[in-house]
């Protein structure tokens, strides 16, 4: 299902539900608003549910890190007039909330992580895309999930066209290089959001065992590893991704 791209200044974004407690979900570096239709469906009923567009290929190449990502959607809460959200991140999303939560605690009443960058990351699953050899980004893009068939053909075009765009493709370099050069192994033991951890037991990206990592180093966190799942368990699994996130949401809610 397309939802509407609402537009606020330099900030594009999705928001659904009506619900009084907020959800902000950040896709990944090669990921969309998208990536989170399962999801706004099964709980928009709810949560008020906003899916900010990282603006990982407008941003000046001088001026991206992971840090200005994060003080991009920093604002957006800020200007939203949020006291307080559930963050749900996937990949570089999960990064960015992990940065937000050291930033401002108050502002992250939970954090949910799946396939998270921060620790470690098979970044660009090994290799980037290679220009113009179409059948080389659909690999790589069916990879990225344990059932290839999740990889559509919109998603496998979506990926295409930003490697064969110059500009696009080198701001995914560069936003690559600043997640594996931001480790957060030392900071994790500061971060005091109830987190829930999804990690998919066929990740060839952010591996199980960076799950079981995180779930060591961010005290109290909750870890549930899926069989048969990729990099993306919200996008392979949403069924049980929504169960466990209900789950957790309720355990942990605002009222």
């Amino acid at each position: 299902m397309e939802y509407p791209i609402r537009e606020k200044g330099k900030f594009k974004y999705i928001e659904e539900g009506q619900g009084t407690e907020v959800i902000i979900l950040l896709h990944g570096l090669f990921g969309s608003m998208g990536n989170f239709g399962p999801l706004i469906t099964g709980l928009k009923a709810k949560y008020r549910l906003i899916v900010p567009l990282l603006p990982i290929y407008e941003m000046p190449r001088r001026e991206i890190s992971m840090t200005a990502l994060m003080e991009h959607v920093y604002e957006f809460i800020q200007i939203e007039g949020y006291q307080s959200v559930h963050l749900v991140g996937n990949s570089l999303g999960g990064h960015i909330g992990l940065l937000m939560a050291l930033k401002d605690p108050t502002i992250i009443h939970s954090l949910t992580l799946t396939g998270s960058s921060g620790l470690f990351e098979n970044a660009l699953g090994g290799s980037f895309p290679r220009r113009q050899n179409y059948d080389f980004v659909k690999k790589v893009a069916q990879g990225t999930f344990y059932d290839p068939n999740v990889a559509s053909k919109v998603l496998v075009d979506e990926i295409f066209e930003t490697v064969n765009s110059p500009t696009k493709g080198l701001n995914i370099i560069l936003t690559a290089k600043s997640a594996m050069r931001h480790n957060l192994e030392h900071e994790l033991h500061k971060i005091t959001a109830p987190t829930l951890l999804i990690w998919g037991k066929n990740d060839s990206i952010t591996p199980a065992f960076v799950g079981e990592d995180f779930n060591q180093k961010i005290k109290g966190s909750e870890l549930h590893i899926l069989d048969e799942c990729g990099h993306a368990p919200m996008m392979e699994k949403p069924r049980i991704f929504i169960q466990l996130l209900e789950a957790f949401l309720s355990k942990h809610s605002m009222s």
